[in-house]
């Protein structure tokens, strides 16, 4: 059959190109050429008139069928004119069919649509053959039903069903896609691989996900590989591989003690000793046997365990871990057991220490591998879990360390993150909860990463909303903020983590309140005293983003001198520090005319100022344009600069093509100033053209 159809696919390309000769050659200046065209037209039609009768017309393509147009009874007669017309009435009825057909095939390929969504695979398949019935070159409805042929385990019609798809166009990513699921059901690894990267190639853009597959491809061929091995060693007859089985019966057996089960448990974990132990243990159905079983379920759900209980919860949680090791299927199956999403957060919540203990071992052991974490995020209640995890702050060092760890494993996984921004509102009471812990009880390293997570979080800017959103929780910073610089030596690393999380809040406006904004740039110009380099520069950092919302926090901040700190900070260097403290520098001198006399008393002619000038980050060279725009109001100011060449570097940078409009605008702006408060400035922008190229920089701002 598949021959017929490539020479009928043949045959039919053939046809095209001769009809396409002939209908050029009616349409010739030459009447011989003509009279030829339409004499071997009249004679293809005869023929395809016999053929058709003979083979009852089942050329096809792609499994639609073409008839030929039927050649009116008076073709003989016909001249080039209306034979052409001919054709072209007939094509104009074949795409008006094809247009009928195309709403047709399209109304059944969305009630396929819904049936597949209901779970009605069935339904589904016989509404996409419907369709493809009607429009038989509809890949879409290809890929649809080898989708449904695949949920009913039918792999073999799903790669037929994605070849055709394939014939109607052979970049179609999903039916590569499609196809690779069905052999990886066949175990055919190789081909799923080629299907895979095949994807990959048509649409880079899809590497994430091809690399993605490739990898199931690769867990399931190794767990298939790892069951083969099992069989043999069953086969063997060895102890163990009889053993395990032996021991798996056992414990199906209903009607025994809780005891009895928890030590025929513990008797199994001994034996997961390795990989082929392990896989016996999954291939016997030893997950639902465990979690299934009736006795060991209830005391695995019971709230208010027993010692009995206790013991069986332990053993069990022992077992898991043992059969996990290294043996990421049954990493799998036991994360995708429907009883888990709620079971292994409640144990880390557990009221039982040990119990406690063994979950926070499992889930480490789960999050080592990253389709673990997958496996995890996908699985797993993430809320409860996040809670969970919090929880353990209130441990030693080293359980909260682990906890907090495994929490930054998971948010360094995109789907991780995405789910956490769809969720920060409800784990925001958990998170406002670690604030407001008190530092010295809870271990200073864990609360430390918790709190670099929250600062990673909030540099997101939905995420730094929700965060602001919540009155309680800015408030717990700041007063987390407080308890820290009581003990600066033991909370350094927390409070230089909080400080950050602080950074990326004050990114957002508006802010909490006012006077929350007063508070914090109090307790940062306190911290400016601290001899830390890195609590300095962050300090600061909040500062320069505060301080502008209220005049009277610059005055406080110029009265506790903190003009003098930022000189010093600027002449000591360092990228991040000038940004800030140009920053802070240019809000004190906007709005307060104290801090423009302090800055010139302090900066003789300006030599600090000008020298960044020429630096090469622009956010610095526009805020130090703007503090020495300021400064020209402070009598004297402008004719203290009358022997530098502070006309050529703001003219320079006013006409300059830089990314960033404050560098233009405030270079002109101080140069307008300088040139206001001392005229012989203006002869000298005016010998340098200097109007001309400000007019030009001003128009090119508006245009802009």
């Amino acid at each position: 059959m598949a021959d017929d159809q490539e020479r009928d696919l043949q045959r039919f390309l053939e046809n095209v190109d001769e009809i396409t000769t002939l209908i050029q050659e009616m349409n010739s200046d030459d009447p011989t050429i003509q009279q030829k065209a339409v004499l071997e037209t009249e004679k293809r039609i005869l023929l395809m008139e016999r053929d058709q009768e003979e083979e009852g017309c089942r050329t096809t393509l792609n499994k639609t069928m073409i008839s030929p147009p039927k050649a009116p009874e008076n073709a003989d007669e016909m001249n080039p004119e209306a034979f052409l017309a001919f054709v072209e009435k007939d094509a104009k009825e074949r795409a008006k069919r094809r247009q009928e057909s195309k709403a047709q095939a399209d109304a059944l390929k969305e009630k396929g649509n819904e049936a597949f969504a209901k779970g009605d695979y069935e339904a589904a398949i016989l509404h996409y053959s419907e369709g493809l019935g009607k429009l038989k070159n509809m890949k879409v409805l290809y890929t649809n039903r080898a989708q449904a042929y695949i949920k009913l385990g039918d792999y073999q019609k799903a790669l037929e069903d994605c070849d055709w798809a394939l014939r109607c166009d052979e970049k179609c990513t999903k039916a590569y896609f499609h196809m690779g699921k069905a052999h990886l059901a066949l175990k055919n690894y190789s081909k799923s691989r080629e299907c895979y990267q095949k994807m990959g190639e048509i649409d880079p853009k899809l590497q994430t996900q091809v690399k993605e597959y490739l990898s199931q491809v690769t867990l399931q061929e190794k767990a298939d590989r790892q069951e083969t091995e099992a069989r043999e060693s069953l086969k063997s007859r060895k102890n163990t591989a009889m053993t395990t089985r032996n021991l798996l019966e056992t414990l199906s057996k209903p009607g025994q003690t809780e005891l009895f089960y928890a030590g025929g448990i513990e008797i199994l974990t001994e034996m997961m000793a390795d990989s082929t132990e392990r896989t016996l243990f999954r291939t016997y159905n030893g997950f639902s046997t465990i979690s299934d079983h009736e006795v060991i379920k209830r005391c695995l759900f019971s709230e208010g365990k027993d010692a009995v209980e206790e013991v069986v919860c332990v053993a069990v949680l022992k077992l898991w871990q043992a059969v996990c090791d290294d043996n990421e299927e049954n990493q799998r199956l036991l994360v995708t057991h429907p009883d888990m999403a709620k079971l292994l957060p409640s144990f880390m919540t557990s009221k039982i220490l040990i119990i406690q203990q063994q979950s926070l071992a499992l889930l480490l052991q789960l999050t080592q591998t990253e389709n673990g974490r997958k496996h995890v995020i996908k699985h797993l209640d993430l809320t409860r879990l996040y809670e969970a995890l919090l929880s353990f702050l209130d441990f030693s060092d080293r359980k909260s360390n682990t906890a907090i760890g495994i929490l930054t494993d998971l948010s360094l996984e995109e789907r991780f993150q995405v789910w956490f921004r769809a969720n920060l509102p409800s784990v925001l009471p958990a998170l406002t909860g670690v604030l407001k812990r008190e530092p010295s009880l809870t271990s200073p390293s864990a609360l430390c990463q918790c709190i670099a997570l929250m600062g990673n979080i909030s540099a997101e800017s939905t995420a730094r909303r929700h965060l602001l959103g919540c009155e309680e929780f800015g408030d717990a910073c700041l007063d987390l903020l407080v308890k820290c610089e009581e003990d600066m030596d033991l909370f350094r690393e927390v409070m230089y983590s909080l400080l950050g999380l602080i950074m990326n809040l004050c990114l957002e406006g508006p802010f909490l309140s006012k006077a929350w904004t007063v508070e914090m740039s109090r307790k940062c110009l306190s911290l400016l005293n601290s001899q830390d380099g890195g609590i300095l520069t962050r300090a600061a950092g909040v500062l320069s983003r505060t301080l502008s919302t209220s005049v009277t926090i610059v005055e406080e901040a110029v009265t506790a001198g903190v003009v003098k700190k930022m000189i010093k900070f600027l002449r000591m260097g360092g990228q991040t520090a000038s940004r800030y403290a140009i920053k802070i520098l240019a809000i004190c001198t906007n709005s307060y005319h104290p801090a423009r006399e302090e800055l010139m008393r302090l900066d003789k002619m300006f030599n600090t100022l000008i020298k960044l000038l020429d630096s090469e980050d622009e956010i610095v060279v526009g805020n130090t344009a703007l503090c020495l725009g300021n400064c020209m109001e402070v009598p004297s100011a402008a004719s203290s600069l009358l022997k530098t060449d502070i006309v050529k570097l703001l003219l320079k940078l006013a006409g300059s093509d830089s990314q960033e409009a404050p560098v233009q605008l405030n270079a002109g702006i101080a140069l307008g100033k300088l040139c206001t408060a001392e005229p012989r400035f203006a002869v000298q922008l005016q010998a340098l053209h200097g109007i001309e190229i400000l007019n030009s920089t001003v128009k090119h701002l508006n245009d802009s």
